[in-house]
């Protein structure tokens, strides 16, 4: 799938994610759950990407983030 990466590689752009774009990641996931509902990927992506001036590569780890945070939720 081409939204999935390493854990390393995730992990490493989402503690970038604050000092690249200025806003925390929680910040971030809450713009995402205000945002248009989105349910594809690459749209959630695009969306951002184009919404917020966003690298594809920050863009694509936290809606990365953000879906494995609300697979998470509906698990739990």
């Amino acid at each position: 799938m081409s939204q999935e990466f390493s854990e390393e590689t995730h992990r490493n752009m989402l503690s970038r994610i604050p000092e690249t774009t200025g806003r925390d990641l929680s910040d971030w996931l809450r713009t995402v759950d205000d945002g248009p509902s989105l349910t594809n990927f690459e749209e959630k992506m695009n969306w951002l990407r184009g919404a917020h001036e966003l690298s594809y590569g920050q863009a694509k780890a936290i809606i990365h983030e953000y879906d494995l945070r609300r697979a998470a939720r509906k698990l739990g």
